[in-house]
């Protein structure tokens, strides 16, 4: 056997030879080992030869007198349960940083996106608060092209933002699809009382020149050729920047306006709203959320990101359609 002693440096090979030397110490022989490591006694016998030829000592007697640690076995016995009690302590400590994280998360949202029934973004959070009760979470309600800059130049670490564009340097993780359709409000000329049990009043049947000749509220934000297309009929008379202004011109009774489904679901249940013609008068915005390809590591952003993939998985959205364009 040699005796010049353990060369080159400690690898995943070695850690395991000498966690089945400590179970046979423990276990005071191959036979008891066997059991508990779960592996035969040949396999055994083998790594402790491996083993000692590693480490160019002789460990252990064993034959028919029975198993017994030389004087430098008890020696190696000893040093490894100290390096593998550090091991294991480094091991419990750093999945005690993934377990109790510690930080910030940015994060940059396009407005009117808390009524959406999945609610993807909310229990990501939730159970990136449980996991990290430290964590510091910051919220901006901004437009999508400022969302962009943000992850991009890292002032935010993530955002959720339509689908219309995709820049070379973010990724996208397809999270909403949104329905938008066109209603009316109370007070205004087309809307239509509704009767008990009639359903329709949640989305009436009107002719498209009716409706043409009716103030409308357009939105000033970017859109899609096919949703302009939509608008471009319409008798603009109004802009809004966002879906809050939109509502708030449909309300007063004189416009009519696009909005999310989910969004005005409240005025149509409560007789404020109503949908005109959606078939016909509807579309359908792709949302992913969004992060820097080259970003740094970030244990509260990949936590974040893993519970939003689990929601993704268990309620799956499509993809927007490679023909949406970009914006104008």
């Amino acid at each position: 056997m040699r005796k010049d002693g353990m060369r080159g440096q400690l690898g995943d090979a070695d850690l395991r030879l000498l966690r089945i030397f400590r179970k046979v110490v423990e276990c005071g022989g191959f036979s008891a080992a066997e059991i508990e490591l779960n592996i035969s006694r040949s396999a055994i016998s083998m790594a402790m030869s491996d083993l000692e030829t590693r480490l160019g000592l002789k460990l252990c007697q064993r034959g028919r007198s029975g198993f017994a640690l030389t004087n430098e076995g008890r020696d190696v016995h000893e040093a490894a349960m100290q390096m593998l009690a550090a091991a294991e302590g480094f091991r419990t400590r750093i999945n005690g940083l993934h377990a109790w994280l510690k930080g910030e998360l940015n994060i940059g949202i396009t407005d009117n996106l808390v009524t959406m029934p999945e609610m993807h973004i909310t229990h990501a959070l939730s159970a990136l608060k449980k996991h990290g009760p430290e964590v510091k979470i910051n919220i901006r309600m901004i437009p999508p092209n400022e969302i962009e800059r943000a992850v991009l130049d890292g002032r935010l670490h993530t955002g959720v933002i339509p689908t219309l564009k995709t820049l070379p340097g973010l990724e996208y993780r397809s999270l909403y699809e949104e329905t938008s359709c066109l209603y009316c409000a109370r007070g205004h000329v087309l809307f239509r009382e509704p009767r008990e049990g009639d359903t329709r009043a949640r989305g009436r049947p009107v002719g498209q020149e009716e409706i043409r000749q009716h103030d409308a509220v357009l939105p000033a934000y970017a859109q899609t050729p096919t949703i302009k297309a939509l608008h471009e009929p319409l008798r603009a008379s109004a802009s809004a920047t966002d879906r809050e202004g939109i509502a708030f011109l449909v309300l007063s009774g004189r416009y009519l306006g696009y909005l999310p489904t989910h969004y005005a679901e409240r005025w149509v249940r409560d007789g404020q709203m109503q949908a005109l013609s959606p078939v016909a008068n509807s579309y359908v915005t792709y949302y992913s959320a969004i992060t820097r390809k080259s970003r740094a590591p970030n244990l509260v952003l990949e936590r974040y990101l893993t519970e939003l993939d689990a929601l993704r998985q268990v309620t799956p959205t499509r993809k927007a359609p490679s023909t949406q364009e970009g914006r104008s």
